[in-house]
């Protein structure tokens, strides 16, 4: 009996050194493609003799190398943060937050909602699952606020576009928000808003078995997290880009700055409101915001439109109507705008 044992367990650790060697293998792979993205590009537009100072090449280059950087992150960081997210089960969460202070716990979901999905869309399974498993309604609305709004992505790409400074004040300001957020939330007491089946049935993919994953385990959900998140938004990431780059060449640099500049003492709440429908996911809505920002629009404008762009979306409310009642569908997305609102505000007020 002992002989076949150890031949299954040999040849199980051979598989397991083997995908181990081409996860590393493809690492380097998408390193290397991340590294030259835009050194390719530049020379395939130079080896056709193409102007990039010219408004349509200009645009063009524009678009082909963000959906490229923006796929290539999306892809990578959906798998490594599904690597990790095999181990998460709402009820760990539930544990790990009870005999914890209110602002302590919404501070803990805040930063988990900044280190899991890129969208307010891919995050809602995850909320269903904390409510399911006894989380309370308002630390679990500070993970869904704060999940959207932060994640490795975006302040990877924030840095890179707008600089350490303002990307620290977007992280300090999404994270407030969400505790902000969630405080509220937990002292409205509105759990009667929660269609009923949220209580009862938690999403089957979330609750894990009680073994310990294997690492083939972890890469056959981590890759089927990869399709499913990636098959939801990449059009929405060629949109946002689309329209970024149409801004980037077309837009004439007057036009922000006389219905979204500083003159104008409703340019947060306008910006706030349009950036609902263009919603993508923050990956997608930062080379808007990019065009928007070097045509003019204040940095707080510019921030507001970003959150509400990326925290507030018409696919989202759809979502979660199937989770939330009216009622509560209306206040949580009510408390958001004016939060977001108040932050641009304040922003425009320091910048």
């Amino acid at each position: 009996m002992s002989a076949p044992t150890t031949g299954t367990t040999g040849t199980t650790g051979r598989g397991t050194r083997r995908l181990a060697g081409l996860l590393a293998v493809a690492a380097l792979a998408w390193t290397g493609l991340y590294a030259l993205n835009e050194v390719l590009w530049d020379a395939g537009f130079a080896a056709l003799g193409l102007d990039l100072g010219a408004r349509v090449w200009g645009s063009l280059h524009f678009f082909l190398y963000d959906v490229s950087k923006i796929l290539l992150l999306l892809v990578g960081m959906i798998f490594a943060i599904g690597m990790l997210r095999t181990t998460l089960r709402p009820e760990r969460v539930r544990e790990f937050l009870q005999g914890r202070s209110l602002a302590v716990a919404l501070l803990l979901a805040a930063l988990l909602g900044a280190v899991t999905p890129f969208c307010s869309c891919s995050s809602i399974p995850l909320f269903i699952g904390f409510v399911g498993a006894g989380v309370p309604l308002g630390v679990t609305f500070a993970f869904l606020v704060a999940s959207p709004l932060v994640n490795e992505v975006a302040v990877v790409m924030l840095a890179d576009t707008f600089g350490a400074a303002l990307t620290a004040t977007y992280v300090a300001a999404g994270l407030t928000i969400a505790v902000v957020v969630g405080w509220v939330f937990s002292h409205l007491h509105l759990e009667r808003w929660v269609e009923d089946f949220v209580f009862t049935t938690p999403t089957a993919t979330l609750l894990r078995s009680g073994r310990r994953p294997t690492l083939r385990d972890r890469v056959d959900a981590a890759l089927e997290e990869t399709r499913d998140i990636l098959g939801r938004v990449w059009k929405w990431v060629i949109l946002g880009v689309a329209v970024g780059a149409g801004i980037h060449g077309w837009v004439p640099a007057d036009f922000f700055a006389t219905y979204a500049g500083e003159d104008n003492p409703f340019a947060v709440v306008v910006a706030t409101v349009l950036g609902i429908p263009l919603y993508s996911n923050a990956a997608g809505v930062i080379p808007i915001a990019e065009a928007l920002w070097t045509k003019g629009m204040a940095t707080g404008t510019v921030m507001a439109f970003m959150m509400g762009s990326v925290a507030l979306s018409l696919p989202e409310a759809v979502l979660l109507r199937r989770v939330l009642k009216p009622p509560l569908l209306g206040i949580f997305f009510g408390t958001v705008a004016v939060a977001i609102m108040a932050v641009g505000f304040l922003v425009n007020a320091v910048f």
